[in-house]
């Protein structure tokens, strides 16, 4: 552990949380954001559903831990809404335990600590074509439609409304490009720069507008180490140093 302490976020889920830091990824752009501010923590695992999660709760977000994640954001679904294989074998599960499951990992998250704050991501979208076409002889047929995706994320956001938990309606918010099936995807399922991009957008307005106390929107944070110095640069007039802690000017998009 190395120091000053900071908040800590965690982000845990399947693919899209394990992937998040590829292709200009999500959790890249925010960890760019939250430079300074906050520790963001990985735990995203290829290929996993929400029965496998829960199995690791306890692993993952020990109740004894010392320290406690300020932020959690969570997101199973997509392998959880794939059609059920013949065999039995298979990342699909049924609906209702679906809602189970999640239900369990908010309570478990909620257990953490007073100010352990949760978001949900629900089953984005995908673009059915490339995932029919994509397949490579080493994988059955996959069963993976959009209206399924929907049913997931709609129930998905109906739990968390009955439990008080913010979610992001990727569903929705990926829909909103006329040109989501090729812009939002690497594959037709995992998510390129331009997909992260909406990802960051929605769960940035969650921050901003939630009335969490403290906030954990960027722009609310402190920034470790902002005191100004005689060590940076110096201003053209040569009278003073010019205080770099909060420059945004490198970012491709001005996030709010």
């Amino acid at each position: 552990m190395v120091g000053p302490s900071r908040p800590q976020f965690v982000f845990f889920g399947s693919s899209i949380v394990q992937l998040c830091f590829s292709h200009g990824g999500w959790g890249s752009i925010l960890s760019d954001i939250y430079s300074r501010k906050a520790d963001i923590l990985l735990r995203g695992y290829y290929g996993w559903n929400s029965r496998r999660a829960i199995q690791v709760l306890d692993q993952v977000f020990p109740k004894e831990a010392p320290v406690q994640p300020s932020l959690v954001i969570v997101y199973f679904g997509g392998n959880d809404s794939m059609g059920p294989h013949s065999s039995g074998l298979g990342p699909h599960v049924p609906l209702d335990e679906y809602i189970e499951n999640m239900r369990k990992i908010a309570i478990h998250l909620k257990s953490l600590s007073e100010t352990t704050r949760i978001i949900f991501l629900s089953c984005p979208p995908v673009d059915e074509t490339r995932v029919g076409s994509g397949l490579s002889g080493i994988l059955s047929e996959l069963i993976r439609t959009n209206e399924l995706c929907q049913n997931y994320s709609n129930a998905c956001i109906k739990l968390c409304q009955e439990m008080g938990v913010e979610v992001v309606d990727l569903f929705s918010a990926f829909q909103k490009r006329d040109d989501w099936t090729k812009a939002c995807f690497t594959d037709g399922v995992h998510l390129s720069a331009e997909g992260s991009k909406i990802v960051v957008e929605e769960i940035l307005k969650v921050l901003r507008e939630a009335e969490w106390v403290p906030s954990l929107h960027w722009k609310s944070m402190p920034t470790e180490f902002s005191e100004d110095s005689p060590y940076y640069l110096v201003t053209a007039d040569g009278k003073r140093t010019l205080n770099p802690s909060e420059w945004t000017f490198h970012r491709e998009i001005q996030w709010d």
